[in-house]
């Protein structure tokens, strides 16, 4: 806009509006003042998290998504929700799932942070076998990794066993491990397990990075 069409816009003589930037302009050549960024400047400052989990088999799957990328924009954050791509029509069976498995591995690169839900999947002691690969997909390119899980107490407690001289065993006989934690060792020891909903794990993470800005982020990820 010109300055005249400013000064119409807020009421102001041309004289004052074009006094006024000329002294904002010098304070911009002498770094004394930061204008505010562009809102594709904000965005691409915003923390981009690949939301996790066996959701995407709920009957209400794509609801859900919209509400977590939701809870996550009010935190400052960018959800990718793996529903959030839309497959060829065309595509079937070992085709489709291939196009699904590239595209949730794509969305893993580009994220800066995996937030999975890690609650029992189809059985009690263990997450969802996909959730695991992407967890341990994305902490080999050394992504931050956040967990969320409503199961209570120790993986041990939890599974159910019967005693024998080598330890407890499940149903299908084998050990169940006793760390004292509430998944296996290679989840609880490559992230961050919130005890919770969503909700409450986006609710840690934004705690956690609030006092530490983004840096912008390179086309790609890492």
């Amino acid at each position: 806009m010109t300055p005249e069409q400013i000064a119409a816009h807020t009421g102001k003589l041309p004289r004052i509006v074009r006094a006024q930037l000329t002294r904002v302009s010098g304070k911009v050549r002498n770094g004394a003042f930061s204008p505010a960024p562009l809102p594709i400047e904000a965005r691409a400052q915003r923390r981009r998290v690949y939301l996790a989990g066996p959701d995407v088999f709920r009957p209400d799957a794509v609801a859900h998504g919209r509400r977590l990328a939701a809870l996550c924009a009010e935190a400052g954050f960018d959800g990718l929700y793996p529903l959030d791509n839309a497959a060829p029509g065309q595509l079937r069976g070992p085709d489709l799932a291939a196009w699904i498995y590239q595209a949730n591995i794509g969305m893993i690169r580009s994220a800066d942070i995996v937030m999975a839900n890690v609650n029992d999947f189809r059985g009690p002691g263990e997450p969802d076998s996909g959730t695991a690969f992407e967890i341990g997909f994305a902490v080999a390119l050394g992504k931050e990794i956040w967990c969320y899980t409503t199961d209570t107490g120790a993986l041990a407690d939890r599974v159910p066993a019967t005693p024998s001289p080598d330890g407890p065993l499940c149903q299908q006989g084998f050990r169940v491990e006793d760390f004292g934690a509430s998944k296996n060792l290679m989840i609880a020891c490559s992230a961050r397990i919130v005890a919770g909903g969503a909700d409450a794990c986006i609710a840690e993470m934004s705690r956690a990075y609030r006092s530490t800005p983004s840096s912008y982020r390179q086309d790609g990820g890492s």
